[in-house]
C-alpha cells in the first residue's frame, strides 16, 4: 500500500519538528518536504506532488492563502490543510475560496490534526470546531461584500505581502522574475485600488487583514 506524502509549511523550525514527530507517528504517513516560507512551499508541492500539504498562514514571502492557491493550480491532487492560532471567519472564508479542504487551529492540532489530514487524503473537509460555522456552503459563490484586498490581483496579492516585509521594488521584480517598472506599476495599482497613500499605510493595511505578522 502506497504511504501518504505530506508536505509541512510553516516559518517555525520546532512547529515543524512537532508536526513531522505527529504526522509520522501514523504508520504509512510520510513527510516528504518542510518549507519555511509561502513561496518555498508552492515550488516543493509543484515539484513533488504530496498528497496533503498542511500550511501555516502568516508564512513569509507568500502567505497560506495565496500558496493555497496557487499548489491548487500547480498540483490540484494535492489537498490543502490550513493550521493556524487565527480564529477568524474571514480567514476561513478566504482560504475555503483558494481551494484548501480544512481549517484547523493550532491548539486543536494535538487532538484533531491527524483526523483532519485522513479526512483531507479522501477528498473530505475538515475544520475546527470553533471556525466550522464559517465554513461558505458554496466556496464559489460571489459575495459582494468581500474584502477590498480581493479585488486584487493574484499577482498583486503577492507583491502586496512583500512590499509589506519591506522589500524595495528592485528586490520585489527579483523575486519574481519580472522588470522593475513593472514592480513600481504593480505597486501603484494596489495603492490605488486600496486607497493607501502610503507604506506605512500598506504595512498597517497588511498586519490589521493578517497578510504579514506584526
Amino acid at each position: 500500500m502506497p504511504s501518504l506524502r505530506i508536505l509541512i509549511a510553516d516559518d517555525h523550525s520546532v512547529v515543524r519538528a512537532g508536526l513531522r514527530a505527529l504526522l509520522e507517528s501514523r504508520s504509512g504517513w510520510d513527510v516528504c518536504a518542510e518549507a519555511a516560507d509561502g513561496r518555498d512551499a508552492v515550488d516543493k508541492a509543484t515539484k513533488l506532488k504530496p498528497d496533503v500539504a498542511v500550511l501555516d498562514i502568516g508564512m513569509p514571502l507568500l502567505n497560506g492563502v495565496e500558496a493555497t492557491r496557487q499548489i491548487r493550480a500547480a498540483s490540484p491532487s494535492t489537498e490543502i490543510l490550513i493550521l493556524t492560532m487565527h480564529e477568524s471567519d474571514d480567514l476561513v472564508q478566504q482560504v475555503v475560496q483558494a481551494g484548501a479542504r480544512g481549517y484547523i487551529l493550532k491548539d486543536d492540532a494535538d487532538r484533531v490534526l491527524l483526523a483532519a489530514v485522513d479526512a483531507a487524503s479522501h477528498h473530505k473537509p475538515y475544520f475546527s470546531t470553533r471556525v466550522s460555522a464559517a465554513r461558505p456552503d458554496d466556496p464559489d459563490s460571489a459575495d459582494a461584500t468581500k474584502p477590498s484586498r480581493m479585488r486584487l490581483t493574484p499577482r498583486e496579492r503577492e507583491i502586496l505581502q512583500l512590499l509589506a516585509e519591506g522589500k524595495s521594488n528592485k528586490e520585489v521584480a527579483a523575486l519574481l522574475g519580472i522588470a522593475v517598472n513593472t514592480a513600481e506599476a504593480h505597486r501603484a495599482n494596489i495603492m490605488l485600488k486600496l486607497n493607501l497613500h502610503s507604506l506605512a499605510e500598506l504595512v498597517h493595511y497588511a498586519i490589521r487583514n493578517q497578510i504579514i505578522k506584526p
